[in-house]
Parts: C-alpha cells; structure tokens; sequence
C-alpha cells in the first residue's frame, strides 16, 4: 500500500519538471524554423520586400510549416476583381523544426524500455500548450498586405487615373492554425516514439516493440536519406549550373517536398498538376515542361523520361535504398521475425509514410486578376497545381516496401544479431 503514493508523487514531480524541458524544446524548434525560413526566403529575394514585410512573411512560413493555415485575400476594388490562394508546405522548415522538438522531447526518456502512461502525457502536455502558445504568437504576427505592380497593362492607366490598384495580402486563420498545429504536434511525438529504439513505452504496447519500431525508424530513415540525397545534388547543381541564391532557397525551404516527390516516383507513383500563366513555383525545368500548359498533365517516371532520359535513375536510386530499407529494418527486428512479417512490417510503414508524403507535399497556388469581372490581365494570373494520384502511389509504396521488407529479411540473416531487440526489452536498456 506504501509504492502507490510514492509512485504517485514520482509521476507528480516528473510532470513538474517536465515543464522546463518543454519550454526548451519549443523555443529550440522555434527557433531553428525561424532562422531555416529567414535563410530561406533571403536566397529567394524576399530581404527586399517594402514595408518591414520581411518579418511578418518569416512567421507566415513558420506558421505554415507549423501545421498553421495562412489564407490569401486579393482586392482590386470596384474596378477589377483578384481571388488568390496559396497552399504548399515548406517541408524543409516543417523538418527542422520536427527533429529538434522531437530529439528534446526524446532525450530525457532514454534508456528505460518501460514507462507509465501517465509520465508520457506528463512529459506531452506542457510540450503541447507551449507549443500551440508559441504558434499563436507566431500567427498573429503573420499578416502583411501587398500592393501589386499592373505594369502596363490597361488596369494601370484606370487605377493611377483613380488613385487604387489591385492588392494581395496573407493572415493566419488563428483556429484553423491551433487546430491543426495541435494536431502536427500530436503527430510528431507519436512518430518520435515510434522511431526510436531507446524511447519507452506503456507496458501494454512493449509487446508492439518487434513490429513497430524497425518498419519505423528505417522508413524514417529512407525519408531523411533521401533529404541528404537531395542536398548533395542542390549543392551541385549550385556549384555548376549558376542561380545558387535560388538553388539554395529551394534547399532551405522546400528541398523535402521535392526529394520526397522524387521518391513516390521512382516506386512508381504518379501526380497530376499544371503550370499555368507567368508564376511557377521552383522545381527542375523538366518537371515544368511536362506540367506547364492548361490541362492537367500527368508526372511519372516515364512522363519525364521522354523529355529527359536521366529521371530513370530515380527507379534505380528508389530500388536501391528501397533494399536497404529492408536489411535495416530486419537487423533491427528479433531473430524470431519471419520475412513474411517483415514484409507486412515495411509494407504497412512505407504506405503509411507515402500517404503522409502525398498529403504534405501537394501544391496548390492561385493568382487572377480580371478588370472590371469581363477578362483576366494575362500578366498577372496563373495558377500551379501539383496533387498525388492517390491509390496508385498508395498502392505502389505498400507493394514496394512489402517486397523490400521480404528481400531484406533474406539478406540480413547472415549477419543478424539474434535476440537484439528482445535483449534490450528484456534489460530496459
């Protein structure tokens, strides 16, 4: 009757002490974010923006990659119309923030294989208010308005004649952002403790450890090589093809959803989309070509070999850390596994990461300006669109991981370390 009440008061004071390592976790995430979109957005030119915008679009992109909703509104006034849209994660920023909360959160529960539940929500609870706290702030500072260039077009004349002109603006929609920042900040400590080996677990789920951490933390793994794969290559093109302000922007902004994209791709999967009007979003000039036009067009593998021959070695890239995928995830499992099982393992992860991937990565942006409702300024509206064709490439990642989580088991055998895992459960190492 005595361990109850000191247990009790053990939970008690980890939750009181939880708090500090809250507040650093978040002003670390924070931080990183605003200092990777600051970067960012000055290789992209945005240091120059009129009117101290340069701050508020910093917070937008934080925002955003926060799991915030930042809404574009237009205004012409009565002598024109203007609609605008933007929706595109900047999956660099969302990622760096991501694995520094997450490696905070992380650290102080290493090295124990079991842990109450109460001591997990003890330790997410702060993390969580604090960080939808901190992304308040941050969405209250995201709102700026834009007034629009019309060159020499006829809305030029009209407007400078009346004194108005078109304008764009931005604000974070605040309910939406705590909404869905909640739930990004749900998700990341999920997956945190999913990924890793040495993070505990309620004693009821250490059962789950042989099926769900290995599928886990290699399919994570496959996602950040692909990131450091991506990097290598930006830094190249950077070094050889000139334009390195914008290759780095790219790089610091949206590199994830471009290695990503590239990954879906290579096991098969397919995207929808256009580039339609003067904008377009950075992306390689062979991805545009195929994109660009008023219809839909389809991306793939074999789309963007026919204007480029190389996009084939994203099948062999694909393959090959598809295959070592699977050897990690079975040297990382228990001996007792069957491929059958890694294959299930894996394929279930890798679908699972695709289906995060389509959702993420998706692009949607929109600018139009018509004068006086009856026609559009050419030169001042298009539209960029890039969507998952969902099922196919679904599909694709569960049949890909499962034959790699299957290849892998049969490759890792000699060298597997028999009761790795099942030691280490066994131990609380």
């Amino acid at each position: 009757m005595q361990d109850e009440p000191d247990s009790e008061v053990v939970i008690v004071r980890g939750s009181a002490g939880a708090w500090p390592g809250a507040l650093v976790a978040v002003v670390a995430a924070f931080a990183v974010m605003t200092a990777v979109a600051a970067a960012g957005l000055a290789c992209a030119g945005a240091g120059d923006l009129p009117g101290g915008a340069f701050p508020r679009v910093i917070a937008a992109v934080v925002v955003m990659a926060a799991g915030g909703s930042v809404q574009m509104s237009g205004d012409a006034g009565f002598l024109a119309g203007a609609d605008a849209n933007l929706s595109v994660l900047p999956l660099s920023v969302s990622l760096a923030g991501a694995l520094t909360a997450g490696y905070c959160f992380l650290r102080p529960l290493h090295n124990r294989a079991v842990a109450r539940p109460r001591e997990l929500i003890g330790r997410a609870v702060p993390l969580i208010v604090l960080w939808l706290l901190a992304l308040t702030g941050a969405a209250l500072l995201a709102r700026h308005t834009f007034s629009i260039s019309t060159g020499d077009s006829p809305v030029a004349a009209i407007t400078e004649l009346l004194d108005t002109g078109p304008t764009v603006g931005f604000r974070a929609d605040l309910p939406t952002t705590l909404l869905f920042g909640l739930l990004w900040i749900l998700g990341l400590l999920l997956v945190a403790l999913l990924v890793s080996r040495r993070a505990p677990l309620p004693s009821g789920l250490v059962r789950f450890h042989a099926a769900l951490r290995p599928a886990a933390f290699a399919t994570t793994l496959l996602l950040l090589a692909y990131v450091v794969l991506g990097i290598a290559v930006g830094l190249v093109v950077a070094a050889t093809q000139g334009h390195a302000a914008r290759t780095f922007a790219v790089i610091l902004l949206g590199l994830p959803n471009l290695a990503w994209f590239a990954l879906t791709l290579g096991f098969g999967g397919a995207w929808e989309g256009k580039v339609d009007g003067p904008f377009g979003l950075p992306m390689p000039r062979v991805l545009d070509e195929v994109l660009r036009g008023s219809d839909l067009s389809t991306v793939d593998v074999a789309s963007l070999a026919e204007r480029d021959s190389r996009a084939w070695w994203l099948v062999a890239v694909a393959a090959v850390l598809l295959l070592g995928t699977g050897v990690l995830a079975a040297v990382r499992s228990p001996a007792h596994v069957r491929p059958w099982q890694h294959a299930l393992h894996l394929g279930v992860a890798l679908a699972l990461a695709t289906l995060m991937v389509c959702l993420l990565a998706r692009v949607q942006a929109q600018f139009g300006l018509s004068l006086l409702g009856i026609g559009e300024v050419d030169d001042l509206s298009g539209q960029v669109e890039l969507n998952p064709v969902l099922w196919r490439t679904v599909g694709l990642g569960l049949l890909w991981g499962a034959v790699a989580g299957f290849l892998g088991a049969l490759l890792a055998r000699p060298v597997h370390r028999r009761g790795r895992v099942d030691e280490t459960t066994a131990t609380g190492e």
